[in-house]
């Protein structure tokens, strides 16, 4: 799936647990970084996030299925909120990286 330079490709990962279907997102520029906020830090590592790419769509579809999710990035977490698995208010700020967590209970 092509992108534009300017717009970071996502990827899903979906792996089924005992618990459920956890899924995590993330813009795949952010894939091996790492970022703090304070004393708590944030690793986008690739072995729990590196997953397909995916288009808007089909990440959607993800996050409609999963009992947990975990996301990294502004394109990400922006598509979460705006498809109303996420509150703006609960998103944290890791150096300017957006993360968010959705469970469903």
């Amino acid at each position: 799936m092509a992108q534009s330079d300017d717009v970071p490709a996502l990827l899903v990962n979906e792996r089924e647990t005992p618990k459920g279907l956890l899924v995590s997102v993330c813009d795949g520029d952010l894939l091996g970084e790492e970022f703090e906020n304070g004393n708590v830090s944030l690793t986008v590592s690739p072995e729990f996030y590196d997953g397909d790419e995916a288009d808007e769509e089909t990440v959607i579809a993800s996050l409609a299925r999963c009992t947990t999710a975990n996301l990294v990035g502004t394109r990400a977490v922006n598509l979460a909120i705006e498809h109303g698995f996420i509150d703006e208010e609960n998103v944290l700020d890791f150096d300017g990286t957006r993360h968010a967590q959705l469970l469903w209970i």
